[in-house]
């Protein structure tokens, strides 16, 4: 799915392209350089990464994704970069791992990178775009600027962090000094990983960095966690060697379930920065994490609240993994379900170690994917819960193995449950279909949207056979506007006020012409203002070779300058946000709305909930990351993780 601009494909001889290595392959470390100075480890942490080819390659490297800047401001010094076409370093699969070689670390990011950017394409169905830049008071994304390159700095500061900048559409990285030498954050598979994941859900869903929620920055970095966790088992040297170590039980302390051991250690930690299914105490014993509703009730801090959700992610796999194998260890221990003592034979091992490989892929397919099932804003575990089921019985209707009875009681023994629901059952949990929803509303909204999805469907379809990224770009944001315009005038003509209100119903939008809500801003026409926040096209094939086309358009709308506390406006304010992420099934002659996720701009039961959490996180004393996340223009208001990660 990766692709190439249209001047450069159109240079690349035919002969050429036909017989390009479908990949690059690159080598890196599994984990971090500490694992290449333990005797146990050393063996296994040199991996091999298996890149799509670019053609075009530039030295950097610099692609069609990613753009490796080696500049070190802290010494002044430019590092040369890296020429990967280079016939020595092709003939070797990149050059050897090395601490000491700045080409090395700018091969490693790219490496790291790039995975992590075709994981994604593969779950989601259509290439990815960063997050654009924007102009200061853009409406409805019209003076938006495509961002063709993420730009990657491997030694960006002298400090023990490591960020996304949505400000600069970039990766920096920090180097330091630890107990055994210098830390670089760059040659961290897991800090590389986590923070490209960063760019890409920023790319998707730029209202997530907006801290209305306790859950909103905590997802953004558990999430992030999950995708780094996940391709641990995309490594088969390392699983086999840590399937062997523990016996085939993935929930004793291992590898697969930590993050940044190097850095972890390096800042004071006790073992790895994070760990998915266990933690190392003062007295250096790691013990397994218990699952308690009143933890989920009392972290706040978000990379703590984060690590609940990769818990509760993480616990459903090992559940879905024990089922996956279980018939395996059945016929290795003739029945009895033990096994002896001693080494595992390798036929095993090789067993339990594809099994493990094809259920981590499932899992980060499922999370992935359900990033286009939610909210354009605000999202909660309780809201992500219900687009891993939904978007999961969409590619996957007979659940024979389990995934979502496996996920939900994870969630249910963490105390993640949506609001609203009165039972956790999947029936309850997937988002209700449309149709109910037009039922209530009307079925002359149902016609409307419908014909909305009919008016796009030409235009979007295009945008899944384009190879320019940047002709993708400006297709969806044609089709933004046409499907701005084509609801403006709905809004602008309709004469019934019933009709009126069943639309505003389903879209979570107040189209009330000459509304007067205070921060809400109309139009000339009297027809408040709103924004097409996303219009995107999905080609998807689920296991049994169906394909599925969808089409998912995400709008929103807000009430600007909104106090924070209404009896002391002098407190702050900020954009209270309503909306809706609509998803149509384009099959068919004509498409329909399947699902309509709304969030609307007058639930006053939830601007009242974000105003009483904001004034509580005032009460409790402004740090470093409250002063960030303020409404007020400015440095801090630009670089959400850059505090957020040298917080942690």
């Amino acid at each position: 799915m990766l692709s190439i601009s249209s001047d450069e494909y159109r240079e690349i001889p035919n002969e050429q392209l036909a017989n390009r290595p479908p990949f690059r392959r690159l080598r890196g470390y599994a984990f971090d350089p500490s694992l290449s100075l333990r005797l146990e480890t050393a063996a296994i942490n040199h991996a091999v990464f298996d890149i799509p080819w670019e053609q075009n390659l530039k030295p950097g490297p610099r692609g069609e994704y990613v753009e490796v800047v080696d500049y070190d401001p802290s010494s002044g010094c430019w590092y040369e970069p890296v020429d990967l076409n280079s016939t020595n370093i092709l003939a070797q699969d990149g050059l050897a791992p090395s601490e000491g070689s700045p080409q090395f670390h700018q091969q490693m990011v790219y490496a790291v990178a790039m995975n992590t950017i075709t994981n994604f394409e593969l779950a989601l169905g259509r290439q990815v775009l960063w997050s654009p830049k924007t102009n200061q008071g853009a409406e409805a994304g019209f003076q938006e600027e495509f961002v063709r390159t993420l730009r990657i700095y491997p030694h960006a500061l002298r400090a023990a962090n490591a960020y996304y900048s949505p400000q600069k559409k970039a990766l920096l990285f920090g180097y330091f000094q630890g107990p055994t030498g210098t830390v670089f954050g760059c040659l961290s598979q897991d800090i590389v990983a986590h923070e490209t994941t960063h760019a890409l859900l920023d790319g998707m869903h730029r209202r997530y960095v907006e801290d209305n929620h306790a859950d909103t920055l905590a997802f953004h970095e558990g999430f992030a966690d999950l995708v780094a966790l996940f391709q641990h088992f995309t490594f088969p040297e390392v699983l086999k060697h840590q399937i062997a170590r523990t016996r085939g039980n993935l929930e004793t302390q291992s590898l697969l379930g930590e993050l940044a051991q190097q850095f972890g250690e390096a800042t004071g930690r006790y073992g790895a920065l994070r760990n998915a299914i266990g933690e190392t105490g003062e007295d250096g014993v790691w013990r397994p994490v218990e699952p308690s509703p009143k933890r989920m009730q009392e972290a706040t801090e978000p990379h703590e609240r984060g690590s609940i959700l990769v818990a509760a992610m993480f616990s459903a796999f090992l559940a879905i993994y024990k089922v996956r194998t279980k018939g395996i260890v059945t016929l290795a221990t003739s029945g009895t379900g033990i096994l002896p003592e001693g080494a595992l034979h390798p036929y095993l091992v090789d067993a339990l170690a594809k099994e493990a490989t094809k259920t981590a892929k499932h899992f980060l397919g499922i999370c992935i994917r359900a990033l286009d099932y939610c909210p354009p804003f605000d999202i909660t575990y309780g809201d992500y819960l219900r687009a891993l089921i939904t978007a999961d019985f969409d590619m996957v209707p007979n659940d024979t193995h389990g995934y979502r009875v496996a996920l939900i009681e994870s969630f249910r023994r963490w105390g993640i449950v949506p609001e609203g629901l009165k039972t956790l059952s999947e029936e309850q949990l997937r988002w209700p279909y449309a149709k109910l929803e037009f039922d209530k509303a009307g079925p002359g909204e149902w016609n409307a949207l419908s014909a909305l999805a009919v008016d796009l469907k030409d235009l979007v379809s295009k945008a899944l056979y384009l190879r320019d990224r940047k002709d993708v770009f400006d297709n969806l944001r044609a089709a933004r506007l046409k499907a701005h315009a084509f609801l403006r005038s709905i809004f602008e003509t309709r004469e019934t006020l019933a009709q009126r209100e069943n639309f505003m119903a389903v879209t979570g939008l107040n189209m009330k012409l000459d509304a007067s809500v205070i921060g809400l801003r109309n139009k000339a026409s009297g027809l408040p203002s709103f924004e097409v926040h996303a219009v995107l096209p999905t080609l998807r094939v689920t296991p049994d070779g169906q394909i599925m086309k969808q089409l998912i358009i995400s709008m929103t709308q807000r009430l600007r300058k909104t106090p924070i506390d209404p009896q002391f406006p002098n407190k702050g304010c900020f954009d209270f946000r309503g909306g809706s992420t609509l998803i149509f099934d384009m099959e068919g002659e004509r498409p329909t709305l399947r699902y309509a996720i709304t969030r609307p701009i007058n639930d006053v039961a939830r601007l009242e909930r974000i105003q009483a959490y904001k004034r509580n996180r005032a009460e409790q004393g402004m740090g470093l990351r409250d002063i960030y996340f303020s409404t007020d223009t400015g440095q801090y208001a630009a670089e959400p993780f850059c505090f957020l990660h040298g917080e942690h």
